[in-house]
């Protein structure tokens, strides 16, 4: 089996630069997709009044008082694929986000880690703004994914914090300007109550991606020994099996040994000689299969 065969590195090594449209889709790219689907489904329950949500988007949007109805405890969760069916650009701006800054992290961390943080980091956006509005008076919903994608910026931020990246596409500056802007930004809109915005929400994404990369979590680690995120792909032909030799017997073994180190503690930690056998041994099980 070659690295491409593996969930969390298909994507990870290719020698041509620049944009793919080949090979499996992302987690972030399926991230996306399937918020866009629900956005449609947002869509076709929308009614003719932009102050009153469908029964869909209020079902499944992030109500202050969940708590007082337990088995509305889903809502930390669907509220993060939910966005204002009114203006497009609520949806564009975080997907576009997620997209940009998603892809980096997920290579770094592998894709089912990456998902995990990420669900996990709009269910804690959720409880930071819950228990921020509980001792608010009136009703209070919420939904995007905003959450999430400022836990994924500010995690990339940690990781690459001298990377340049552009300011409204024309500003070049250090990832970490980034990083202080959004979070002091977030801070006076909180304090400030400024608009329409759930800012406690944020915070409590970039607080999530500190805790984690600070204490160097691992989130699959919490999964059961047994646990394994289901596939959805397509069963491959059957084929005849050849009894492998033991060259190719060593060069698995070699090829699972690396897989395994990428899986712990990320591709960026393999040494330069590590890499080159995981590119070599990957093509080398690639063209087999051919």
């Amino acid at each position: 089996m070659g690295i491409y065969d593996r969930d969390y590195e298909r994507s990870a090594y290719n020698d041509q630069p620049g944009y793919h449209f080949s090979g499996q889709m992302s987690m972030t790219v399926k991230l996306v997709i399937v918020t866009v689907i629900v956005y449609v489904l947002q869509l076709v329950f929308r009614g003719n009044d932009p102050n009153e949500a469908s029964w869909f988007t209020s079902l499944f949007c992030l109500h202050k008082d969940w708590f007082l109805q337990p088995w509305r405890v889903f809502q930390l969760l669907t509220y993060g694929f939910l966005h204002t069916p009114w203006s497009m650009w609520h949806i564009v701006g975080n997907m576009f986000t997620l997209w940009m800054f998603g892809r980096s992290v997920e290579q770094r961390y592998g894709s089912q880690e990456f998902l995990v943080f990420y669900l996990s980091a709009i269910v804690f956006a959720a409880l930071c703004w819950t228990i921020s509005e509980a001792l608010l008076p009136g009703e209070a919903v919420m939904l995007g994914a905003s959450g999430g994608v400022v836990a994924v910026v500010l995690l990339f931020v940690f990781c690459y914090p001298h990377v340049t990246i552009y300011l409204m596409m024309v500003f070049p500056v250090p990832a970490w300007v980034l990083g202080v802007i959004l979070v002091a930004g977030d801070m006076f809109g909180a304090i400030s109550r400024y608009g329409n915005v759930a800012f406690t929400a944020h915070l409590g994404g970039a607080l999530f991606a500190f805790l984690y990369y600070r204490y160097q979590w691992r989130l699959m680690d919490w999964a059961p020994t047994n646990f394994k995120m289901p596939s959805f792909k397509r069963k491959p032909p059957l084929r005849v099996h050849r009894p492998p030799t033991d060259e190719e017997d060593k060069n698995e073994k070699r090829l699972n040994e690396l897989l395994e180190k990428v899986s712990a503690v990320g591709q960026d930690n393999l040494t330069a000689r590590e890499r080159r056998e995981l590119q070599q041994l990957s093509r080398h099980y690639q063209q087999k299969r051919r």
